[in-house]
């Protein structure tokens, strides 16, 4: 297989102590090399594999502490604690701070990498990106990334910890919801690679403003600039554009004036679109829905020549590619048409999925969304103007699911929970409509489709 044509400036990383002010009567090497001879990291007691290090994690409504002994019996080979009540003789590890401790032991381990590893964030579509961008790659390099939503504190150190010596790159998705939070992970991901999809009007609860939203992401690229290292960002946005300056390497993706050019064919049911710069000319069938997800794919085309993959690869790749996430998955049952995409959902991607579904050419449109969690004192504002946006067109019925719309002014249908909107639709007994799904994870659309 071929190795990737680059260098990893390894000078840039910075070092851990070998005795980590967080790891009690242990230093950093010696827990990496039970590690090694234990190489999976649990943090869920009911779910330990024989063999797992049990990660005693501590949260608002949680302590890992609590649930030593039971991982202990279900198999787990060690238990990583910060209580001394939890203490069980030789078969715990105590430190002072057990995330810590996982942060420590992650960044460890990713020291131990010479490869290169790209981070990537956004307000929207950066799961898609990630799994766009993870299958160009693993065409032709042995490649690992996030899985599933691993993206937050507890989720990206095991990430890293999942990477083998095998590898030749990774990719790590990072989330976030307040401002430092992705200088905090950079700190132990030390990505050499960055990509900022987007960012839009996303965790306003937490980052307080579009431009809070900016600084947030753009740690990433603040990052890259100190350590000299690489950026990939969508030239059509002028504000990432802004961000990237004086990041050494900027690789630009995008309609016009990038590296990677491409345009929509069409949209209707499955995005098709072709690249009129930066590879073979050439027309890519996808299995996504949504012109919204150009970008996406011209990121994992842009990321995919830079690695030196040939166009067929990327091509073959990309129209490989189904999601299975519940990102824009395209459903059929009982005679009529649902796009599930109720993964995330904040004002900007409410609206180009909206937006989208608008200008398909189709009769019979049902939209059935759920509210935007982590507006904050933006929400109601938030919630109106999404209202505001869809009396712009015509539909065959709206139905809003979630309090956050209680208190908007609009003559749609209304429910409380998402069980509720699947009995009105049950009783309806709709056949041949096009229905998208559209609305945040803690609503649940998902049990609208269940059996």
């Amino acid at each position: 297989m071929r190795q990737p044509f680059f260098i990893v400036h390894r000078i840039y990383f910075s070092s851990i102590s070998k005795r980590s002010v967080y790891i009690c009567n242990m230093s950093i090497e010696e827990l990496y090399q039970i590690f090694k001879q234990y190489p999976s990291v649990n943090t869920n007691s009911k779910k330990i594999v024989q063999g797992d290090i049990f990660w005693a994690l501590q949260g608002e409504n949680f302590d890992g502490n609590h649930f030593v002994e039971d991982a202990l019996a279900n198999g787990a080979a060690y238990a990583v604690i910060d209580n001394p009540a939890s203490q069980i003789p030789g078969k715990t590890i105590l430190v002072k701070d057990s995330l810590q401790a996982l942060h420590d032991l992650a960044k460890y381990h990713r020291q131990q990498l010479n490869i290169p590893v790209i981070a990537i964030t956004g307000s929207n579509g950066k799961t898609t990106t990630k799994e766009l961008i993870h299958a160009v790659l693993s065409s032709g390099f042995k490649t690992y990334t996030t899985e599933g939503n691993l993206n937050n504190q507890y989720g990206i150190p095991r990430t890293l910890l999942k990477i083998k010596t095998d590898a030749e790159i990774a990719i790590v998705e990072m989330g976030a919801n307040h401002l430092g939070e992705i200088a905090a992970y950079c700190t132990y991901t030390l990505p050499t690679h960055g990509l900022i999809t987007n960012c839009g009007k996303a965790h306003l609860e937490g980052f307080g403003s579009e431009e809070g939203v900016r600084k947030g992401k753009g740690e990433l690229f603040d990052f890259l600039r100190r350590t000299k290292g690489t950026a990939f960002i969508m030239h059509d946005y002028d504000y990432l554009i802004d961000m990237s300056h004086h990041i050494p390497t900027v690789i630009t993706y995008g309609t016009k004036h990038a590296s990677i050019e491409g345009e929509i064919v069409t949209s209707a049911p499955f995005l098709k679109i072709k690249i009129t710069k930066g590879m073979q000319p050439t027309e890519i069938q996808t299995k996504l829905v949504g012109d919204y997800n150009l970008p996406n794919i011209l990121a994992a085309i842009a990321v995919g020549k830079y690695f030196a993959l040939r166009d067929e690869k990327i091509k073959t790749a990309i129209q490989s590619y189904e999601p299975t996430n519940r990102r824009s998955q395209l459903v059929k049952k009982n005679g009529n048409t649902f796009i599930l995409d109720d993964y995330n959902a904040n004002p900007s991607s409410m609206k180009a999925a909206i937006g989208h579904f608008a200008k398909q050419e189709t009769a019979s449109k049902i939209l059935i969304l759920g509210y935007m969690a982590e507006l904050g004192t933006h929400s109601q504002k938030e919630h109106q103007l999404l209202i505001d946006f869809i009396n712009r067109y015509n539909w065959h019925k709206v139905v809003l699911i979630g309090e956050a719309f209680k208190n908007t002014q609009h003559h749609f249908l209304y429910f409380d929970s998402s069980e509720n909107a699947k009995e009105w639709l049950e009783k309806e007994n709709f056949t041949n409509k096009n229905i998208l799904l559209k609305g945040s994870r803690t609503t649940h659309l998902e049990k609208i489709l269940e059996p």
